[in-house]
């Protein structure tokens, strides 16, 4: 149970660790250091936080030796400011807020380090799978008090990410054609922004029925369970990161249209376009970043259109988790047949 020992020893609290990758996370007690924040930096009781495909990269070591070990993880949460250090603005004491992994308004702090038994373990800017976080003030965005946690969670990195690649990397017209090659948190969303856009056909592919069933109600068109070998499509969103995925959907990519790559190749896997000697027709083959969300802006008019029906976020989340029991969500994130994992700290 997290709290304090006494007005000035600190704080201690739960929290899980990679200690090793490949391996089980530890779930351990840890504590702030003090004096107590740095400048910029921001204490948050985390609520809830989701699981996303870029934590389970970090543990099965997708973009190889992870040299930061031991180290929290988690990028997008849900939680209530506790505590702020030295010039922070943006947020105050009792404020309700998304955790971010993209850098909004505010200082860019340096990271925390924590007390674990005899030593210590880092973090990054922000992490939330842990009962408290120390958090950079620019991955944090003010919200109204009546949004739900596991909400604000999704507004860490699902959301923003498939809107953003809607709004800012597809620049997806009216009446043009999408696809979507793996639909689970990130590609779900990119289903329903182009919903909102009016797009054309909104093609969504991914080898998992329950995923196909959720992705035909947020607006997919056509549903399949495998990429066809030849399309023409205005715009194909990548998510997967496999690279035999990624090869058609460059296939797949319409003359003068556009392949966005959501999904990363595993460390010292080759990224090989096969058929590009047949296809020199103006394709354009882009990554993106978060969708190039700036959250400060961007969360807010999204939570807008959730007040407003248009956003369905409840319809993502299929599955909840205590922290306790953090292993048994990641297995059930990895295995393709849940839709967005949540743990619940309280």
């Amino acid at each position: 149970m997290a709290g304090r020992t006494t007005e000035n020893s600190g704080l201690k609290f739960k929290a899980a660790i990679l200690v090793k990758q490949n391996k089980s996370l530890v779930v351990d007690e840890i504590g702030i250091y003090l004096p107590g924040l740095g400048v910029g930096q921001v204490l948050v009781r985390v609520h809830a936080a989701s699981i996303c495909g870029a934590q389970i990269g970090e543990i099965t070591g997708a973009a190889g030796a992870d040299k930061y070990l031991p180290h929290l993880l988690g990028h997008e949460g849900g939680g209530v400011v506790e505590e702020i250090g030295a010039g922070v603005t943006t947020v105050k004491k009792g404020d309700h807020v998304v955790l971010h992994w993209r850098k909004g308004a505010g200082i860019d702090a340096n990271p925390p380090k924590y007390k674990w038994g005899d030593g210590e373990v880092g973090a990054g800017p922000v992490a939330t799978f842990s009962e408290y976080a120390v958090v950079s003030e620019n991955r944090l965005t003010r919200i109204d008090e009546d949004i739900e946690f596991e909400i604000a969670a999704l507004m860490g990195c699902c959301i923003t990410t498939g809107l953003g690649i809607i709004n800012n990397d597809a620049k997806l017209k009216i009446g043009q054609s999408i696809a979507v090659i793996g639909c689970g948190g990130v590609g779900l969303n990119v289903i329903q922004g182009a919903k909102m856009v009016s797009a054309g056909e909104i093609i969504a592919i991914d080898i998992h029925t329950e995923k196909l069933d959720m992705a035909g109600d947020l607006g997919a068109t056509d549903i399949y369970n495998y990429p066809m070998a030849f399309g023409n499509v205005d715009v194909v969103v990548e998510c997967t990161g496999i690279p035999e995925m990624i090869d058609r959907a460059y296939k797949l990519t319409a003359p003068n249209g556009r392949l966005i790559l959501v999904g990363q190749p595993r460390h010292g896997q080759d990224l090989t376009f096969r058929s590009v000697r047949q296809h020199y027709c103006g394709k354009t083959v882009m990554d993106s970043e978060g969708g190039q969300t700036n959250p400060t802006v961007d969360i807010p008019r999204y939570l807008h259109l959730y007040r407003t029906g248009k956003l369905d976020l409840a319809r993502l989340v299929t599955d909840r988790y205590p922290l306790s029991e953090i292993n048994e969500a990641v297995v059930k994130a990895k295995s393709g047949m849940a839709g967005k994992v949540i743990l619940e700290m309280t």
